[in-house]
């Protein structure tokens, strides 16, 4: 165990933890950051994904001690000061953009890195940074609306 200072959602943490812990298990464990899922631990299915310095990244195999540098955003960390919800929550919410809503943690923090990057994506450039977060269900053409809805 060694101590390791994190940035998470604005805020510093300092953890005890096994440098070669996944990053997920520190955020749902030891801060009760619930948004990223554990899926397939293989960094396959991206309901795991969170924000790396503003880019989506899998955190379901990511050590802790790799991260230490970065500013973390989870899905918590989306929300407005007054607790609103970000502009691709609400347009996923517009669009009924979730069934069962395993993958919606993932779908969410790829939009959001993906939009970060390409404020106008066409529907190739959604498919290509969506393509990291598996959906089951079958609700990539309205996640695909509420993308190109912003």
């Amino acid at each position: 165990m060694v101590t390791i200072d994190l940035s998470v959602n604005g805020k510093k943490h300092t953890i005890q933890a096994d440098p070669a812990t996944p990053l997920l298990y520190v955020l749902r464990n030891q801060l009760a950051l619930n948004g990223p899922k554990y899926g397939c631990g293989l960094q396959q299915c991206g309901a795991c994904m969170v924000l790396l310095d503003g880019k989506a990244q899998p955190s379901c195999m990511l050590p802790v001690e790799a991260v230490k540098n970065s500013t973390i955003t989870t899905l918590e960390g989306l929300a407005g000061a007054d607790n609103s919800l970000h502009r691709v929550q609400e347009a996923f919410v517009r669009e009924q953009a979730a069934q069962c809503g395993y993958c919606l943690n993932g779908m969410v923090m790829s939009a959001v890195s993906l939009l970060q990057e390409n404020p106008h994506p066409d529907d190739a450039a959604i498919r290509a940074g969506m393509q990291r977060t598996l959906c089951r269900c079958g609700t990539q053409a309205r996640i695909i609306r509420a993308i190109k809805s912003l």
